[in-house]
């Protein structure tokens, strides 16, 4: 398996430290989780195809919340194909989320859209080559990798993840059931291990927009092809339906 330089991370610590570890997280602190970690769900889900009998566990975070905002209901109110509309400072993006497959994280993340978590948000961090990551990743109003919405959001996965153009996928701090608001777009195809909740996928035209952001490369703040893209980029507003 590869060797991961760059971490979608939460950050309990400065990003330019979390950035040695080999992994792609959100830092909310903790170390490393392990393969088999990443293959085990969470006991507070199901992959049924069927929200009504999902209970989500979302847990208080200890580095508290970035936002005023409240947790989502335990049990998802959403279900099936849920389309979202990112407007961003370089385009409209279009996804469709799978509540099916991750109902407690889209249930998570339809719930801070609606509250406005996400609006006037920064796109904090972009890798290119010499990356072997290509991501975008949002999500933190703080732009340091360091914010969360207060809470923690339980990992949905099936162990066969695969990271393809236009994934969405949330970052987590390396630990089991550590997801919160941030989230990374893939733009080429990545070969993550699979520890990282997918929960929905960025149509072919908003691929392409984050493919020309990318070709204008990053200020490696944070190593070779790794830091802040080179146009900034502001998510104005998610919304829903």
């Amino acid at each position: 398996m590869p060797v991961f330089k760059p971490v979608l991370r939460r950050c309990a610590v400065p990003v330019a430290a979390v950035l040695l570890l080999p992994m792609l997280a959100a830092c909310g602190g903790g170390s490393s989780s392990t393969a088999a970690d990443a293959g085990a769900q969470s006991p507070s889900q199901s992959q049924s195809g069927s929200t009504s009998n999902v209970s989500c566990d979302y847990k208080d975070d200890p580095q508290g919340s970035t936002g005023n905002v409240d947790k989502p209901p335990a049990s998802p109110d959403v279900q099936g194909k849920v389309t979202v509309t990112m407007t961003t400072s370089m385009g409209t993006l279009d996804a469709t989320l799978d509540a099916d497959s991750a109902p407690c994280t889209v249930n998570s993340f339809v719930s801070l859209a609606k509250q406005g978590f996400f609006d006037k948000t920064p796109c904090h961090r972009l890798t290119v080559a010499p990356s072997t990551i290509f991501v975008l990743q949002c999500g933190d109003p703080t732009g340091t990798g360091t914010g969360g919405p207060g809470y923690t959001v339980p990992d949905e996965l099936s162990g066969k993840e695969t990271y393809g153009p236009g994934t969405l996928a949330m970052a987590n701090t390396g630990q089991p059931d550590t997801g919160g608001s941030q989230f990374f777009i893939v733009y080429q195809a990545t070969p993550l291990p699979p520890q990282y909740t997918v929960f929905g996928q960025l149509d072919a035209a908003g691929v392409r927009d984050v493919q020309k952001l990318a070709q204008k490369g990053t200020d490696n703040a944070y190593g070779q092809g790794d830091g802040h893209p080179k146009e900034p980029v502001t998510i104005d507003g998610v919304s829903v339906g």
